[in-house]
């Protein structure tokens, strides 16, 4: 008898419940930093590596931490969480959503992925650039 696959259910996030934070590369140092978007008055930076910790220019918004590049594209996340999110995803080899789905909102984190990522021939370089992006969080 086969292993059960590994499930994933959509849990509904979109990218808005993640962009509230976000780990960027720090303009004056270029190491990791938090971006925290809504904060009041205006969005800012907050290095633990050189100590900056000011406001940023809404034109100018810091480079995403986790990204990076693979032959089909780039994949990026905004936080760890949302990493998390994306390999789950990803690992999975059965993909469920709520029944109501296709009267409800449709947009979802996961249903926004790319073609290339969903596709199961593709789920090994997904998971090792995953894991790669993961790494460089624990190692910083």
């Amino acid at each position: 008898m086969p292993p059960a696959p590994a499930r994933f259910h959509d849990p509904g996030s979109t990218a808005f419940d993640f962009s509230g934070s976000a780990l960027v590369r720090c303009p004056r140092c270029d190491g990791i930093a938090h971006f925290e978007r809504r904060t009041s008055p205006e969005p800012r930076v907050i290095c633990r590596s050189c100590g900056l910790c000011g406001p940023v220019d809404r034109c100018a918004w810091p480079a995403l931490w986790l990204c990076a590049g693979t032959r089909h594209g780039e994949l990026w996340a905004y936080n760890l969480a949302h990493l998390d999110l994306i390999r789950r995803f990803v690992a999975a080899s059965l993909r469920e959503r709520d029944p109501w789905y296709e009267h409800g909102r449709k947009m979802t984190c996961v249903a926004r992925l790319p073609s290339w990522v969903k596709r199961a021939k593709n789920r090994d370089e997904v998971l090792r650039v995953i894991d790669r992006m993961r790494s460089s969080v624990m190692a910083s």
